[in-house]
């Protein structure tokens, strides 16, 4: 599996294979997990979720940073990816974030429907 390289294809391939559900419905699973009080329909479109979760984001980093570092670990967001991101901008660095959670999320459900 090549990883999609922006917010764009990843939506467009999710979408192809007909598993953008499944990819909103691992996400909520893993918000859930993490305690953020955030949850997604499944009819959310593309543009909504990632400007919510990154929304989302930005506000854990602020005032909830703990939080933020348990979502990263329940997601299974490479640590050594979140280092190589500019920390100095906030805005920018929960946006990089926020598609690196969606791609991770986009692996898992990508793996499990095609070992199925």
């Amino acid at each position: 599996m090549n990883l999609p390289l922006n917010f764009e294809t990843l939506i467009e391939d999710a979408n192809t294979l007909n598993l953008y559900k499944q990819l909103i419905t691992q996400l909520n699973k893993d918000l859930v997990y993490a305690n953020i009080d955030l949850e997604f329909n499944e009819e959310v479109l593309p543009t909504s979720l990632k400007l919510m979760l990154h929304k989302t984001l930005y506000h854990l980093i602020q005032t909830k940073f703990s939080d933020y570092i348990n979502l990263l670990y329940i997601v299974d967001v490479s640590e050594q990816k979140v280092k190589t991101l500019d920390g100095s901008d906030l805005l920018k660095l929960s946006e990089e974030v926020t598609f690196l959670i969606l791609q991770r999320e986009w692996q898992k459900v990508w793996y499990k429907n095609s070992h199925l």
